[in-house]
């Protein structure tokens, strides 16, 4: 499952030679050679899938059946100890301050820095005034003998009765980009934690197992495969349990707010990109409901799907939120009117100053413009980065980011763009000579063509000498040139000359007379 969160990423950064993602059984027969051939040969459509004996089955984000007054299929309650990794963070010490206000009496908060991390004093007393028994651990969770001390130490009368692994490292890299010190550094605490806690739990009648994930791991987000791989081991394991008849629940997140790893810039870009932040009282009761339902793997997100949804899909379709009727609807919004085409109204003052302007100036102001928008989609502090000729996806654009981009470059020049822009004009150069050519056709569009055409009747006009002689010749060309005639005539709402009653002389004639020809 890591693989295959990881495919997600790369299908949002290399739409253009990304196919898909097929999930295949351990048992192979002619049923599944067949299907598998089928998925294969079917070309655009289902792109994860997931194919055994029986069929191909496509994967589809759908709303988890749970309202408020759902019935509980399995009660939680905090009791003796609750282990929470990552338990000093901004995620880890919210969720400390709804287990304590749960009830829980003791709770080990397991980080890196332990007691020696900032704002950890004032959270221990903030607990304690809940009731809570608080015990903050330095330990790795990737360091295994340290980790087995911590559990080996939590006190008889109070046993270990839930697990929370919200421990995680936050990194950033493009698929072209990554190596194996990135995966290692992003995925270790995740991955490896995960792991230990597994196996160092295995003989303790636990209440919950709960792991955190993230929504890269669900739908994919540009430059973090690494995040998203992890998240997708994290699913898996969590299956491995229930198979193995023990508790375990992964929760996939969107985000939330006032944590280290959603704010400022980041939370920002999330919110453009349509994934709302979660307050975290609202994540803390929808996580209650999470354990109530017994669930095995759920994300919880707050999404804006009008806003998400042109962007994830823009490059290419994504069967995966199609299930969504939200997400259906911008879906068939899009696909009805061009989504964000471009305002007759806007960057009327683009080309005021664009006419004062040589044409050096013009495609230099242009260039510039691309490079600031650019920024402003990356949260750059300057341009210094998106040199001319970089590449879009060197600089780690994605789908959604691209989409945002190509938004802003239609406000800002009122142009019809494309919503494959990025993709088509793969740098802040390419981009810049597309605005040039469009823009300079304001006011004259079609000049050059006409122009074209003009110099082509010219040198057919000097032809004709040699052909004047020839009846066939000539009602040859005149057949031609009749529909040319009736091509320009439609366009004259005043046009009355039947075309059938001209005759090869009129024809001829119009040639000089008309199109300035002799």
């Amino acid at each position: 499952m890591a693989l295959w969160a990881w495919g997600q990423v790369a299908g949002l950064e290399l739409p253009g030679v990304w196919g898909g993602l097929v999930d295949v059984p351990a048992v192979w027969d002619g049923r599944v050679s067949a299907h598998l051939v089928g998925v294969l040969a079917a070309g655009g459509g289902e792109d994860q899938v997931a194919v055994r004996s029986s069929g191909v089955y496509g994967r589809r984000l759908v709303r988890a059946p749970l309202g408020v007054n759902a019935e509980v299929v399995r009660g939680f309650v905090p009791r003796g100890t609750v282990l929470i990794t990552g338990g000093t963070g901004g995620v880890g010490g919210h969720l400390a301050r709804w287990l304590a206000g749960e009830g829980a009496g003791r709770l080990v908060l397991v980080s890196r820095r332990g007691a020696d991390g900032e704002g950890v004093a004032e959270l221990v007393e903030e607990l304690a005034g809940l009731g809570a028994e608080v015990e903050v651990v330095a330990c790795d969770v990737t360091d295994r003998a340290g980790l087995a001390r911590v559990i080996e130490g939590v006190p008889a009368e109070h046993p270990l009765t839930a697990v929370f692994h919200a421990a995680g490292a936050s990194g950033y890299a493009v698929v072209a980009e990554s190596d194996p010190e990135h995966f290692a550094r992003v995925m270790s605490a995740r991955v490896v934690g995960a792991r230990h806690l597994d196996e160092l739990t295995a003989g303790l009648e636990l209440d919950a197992f709960v792991v955190f994930s993230s929504g890269a791991a669900v739908w994919g987000s540009g430059g973090n495969g690494a995040n998203a791989a992890a998240g997708g081991f994290l699913d898996g394991l969590v299956r491995e349990r229930r198979a193995r008849g023990v508790v375990g629940t992964s929760v996939s997140w969107g985000g939330w707010q006032a944590t280290g790893m959603a704010e400022g810039e980041t939370a920002a870009q999330l919110s453009r990109r349509g994934v709302r932040l979660l307050d975290p009282v609202t994540a803390a009761r929808a996580l209650r409901q999470v354990l109530e339902q017994d669930e095995v793997s759920v994300t919880v997100a707050d999404m804006d799907w009008a806003l998400f949804t042109p962007g994830y899909a823009m490059a290419r379709r994504r069967p995966l939120i199609e299930d969504v009727p939200e997400a259906a609807r911008a879906l068939r919004e899009i696909s009805e009117t061009e989504a964000g085409s471009g305002d007759e109204t806007a960057g009327a003052g683009l080309r005021e100053r664009l006419a004062g302007l040589t044409e050096a100036e013009q495609r230099a102001l242009l260039l510039g413009l691309v490079r600031q928008e650019a920024a402003q989609v990356l949260a750059h502090g300057t341009t210094a980065e998106i040199t001319p000729s970089r590449p879009f996806k060197d600089l780690g654009f994605d789908s959604l980011t691209a989409m945002e981009l190509r938004n802003r470059m239609s406000k800002a020049t009122g142009l019809r763009l494309p919503a494959t822009l990025v993709f088509d004009h793969p740098n802040a150069q390419r981009i810049a000579e597309l605005l040039h050519t469009e823009l300079a056709k304001d006011g004259q569009q079609g000049l050059s063509d006409v122009l074209d055409i003009r110099r082509e009747l010219t040198r057919i006009g000097e032809a004709l000498d040699g052909v004047a002689t020839d009846p066939q010749a000539r009602e040859d060309i005149a057949e031609h040139l009749r529909t040319l005639v009736a091509q320009l005539s439609a366009a004259e709402t005043d046009a009355t000359t039947d075309l059938d009653a001209v005759t090869d002389d009129e024809i001829f004639d119009f040639i000089d007379r008309d199109l300035g020809l002799s």
